[in-house]
């Protein structure tokens, strides 16, 4: 590896985590296709992705554990239900063509982002709803589907969980954040790490220097975002999500 790729690295690491651990997903949108112009191959960008990201959950639970409040049996729960389509959609991204898809999902996160623009109160205060009966059962189901798009999608599912977690279960911006963060950055993205390993070719050499700038960008990312509150994570979120919707669009076309 030479100083050219060491230094795009480490900048790739950093500001992918920065920006989503600032707004609950994303780091996709720009380590996946700096990989590739990197000289990686689709393959090769997902498998070293999914392992690198896991250093963004790492810096950004530091953060989030520090702050405490923290619902840690809805956050088990949550993570083993969405484990299993994690590993199951990991399996099937390393082996399918990814131009539809992109152009798919791409339009799926405009739809995101023009979803909370038009919802100015969405996320803004904590309303508890669906803890209980069927409507908890439903968000159990979707939770397991959100899961396999975070195998499966290499850019941006954490803002899929994101937004379940405020429209379904009624938490905040900082509450649903933090929980995607630990749960998807952390523990989904370890499972997917593992998958990737044993079945996708990583660039391992390459993968120290993400994982450090990923840890400090995940840990800044996150400390902004609580500093600065609900409003403006909301901003954060909406402004990723289109950015994101538009560049899965042009990779695709």
């Amino acid at each position: 590896m030479d100083a050219f790729e060491a230094i795009g690295l480490l900048l790739t690491g950093f500001f992918a985590s920065f920006f989503s651990a600032l707004a609950g997903g994303g780091a996709g949108l720009l380590q996946f296709p700096a990989l590739i112009l990197l000289g990686l191959s689709f393959a090769g960008a997902v498998a070293t992705h999914k392992v690198a990201v896991v250093a963004l959950g790492v810096g950004s639970t530091l953060r989030h554990v520090r702050e405490g409040g923290m619902d840690w049996r809805f956050l088990g729960l949550m993570t083993l239900l969405g484990l299993p389509g994690v590993v199951f959609g990991t399996r099937i991204a390393l082996s399918i063509p990814d131009r539809p898809g992109k152009i798919a999902f791409g339009a799926v996160n405009i739809g995101l982002g023009l979803y909370s623009i038009l919802r100015p109160q969405l996320g803004l205060e904590r309303r508890p709803i669906n803890r209980s009966g069927r409507g908890f059962v439903i968000g159990c189901m979707l939770t397991f589907g959100v899961g396999w798009l975070t195998g499966l999608v290499p850019s941006g599912p954490g803002v899929f969980t994101t937004l379940l977690f405020l429209t379904w279960f009624g938490f905040d911006y900082r509450q649903a954040v933090a929980i995607t963060m630990i749960m998807v950055g952390l523990l989904w993205n370890s499972a997917g790490a593992l998958t990737a390993a044993y079945s996708g070719p990583v660039q391992w050499s390459w993968v120290p220097a993400l994982v450090v700038a990923g840890i400090v960008g995940g840990y800044a990312g996150s400390h902004l975002g609580l500093l600065r509150g609900n409003r403006f994570i909301k901003r954060a979120y909406e402004v990723l999500t289109l950015l994101m919707g538009a560049s899965l669009i042009a990779q695709g076309l």
